[in-house]
């Protein structure tokens, strides 16, 4: 949190920038590099990427459609 801010005092955004990341990048490393589908299969990424833009119902505009 920036000096002279005044705000909460808890949550993540409250921390100290340093602390924030070293609990962020603990996130990274909770799963091994096998297990992370996502990184293997980029197909299997676009897939599940385009299912959730259908899902949430925000329209997105291809480049074809300018």
């Amino acid at each position: 949190m920036p000096k002279g801010h005044l705000g909460s005092t808890r949550g993540f955004a409250a921390m100290d920038e340093d602390r924030q990341r070293e609990i962020a990048s603990k996130g990274g490393r909770s799963v091994p590099a096998e297990k992370r589908s996502f990184s293997q299969d980029r197909g299997l990424a676009s897939e599940a990427g385009r299912k959730g833009g259908q899902a949430s119902g925000s329209p997105r505009h291809s480049s074809d459609d300018l």
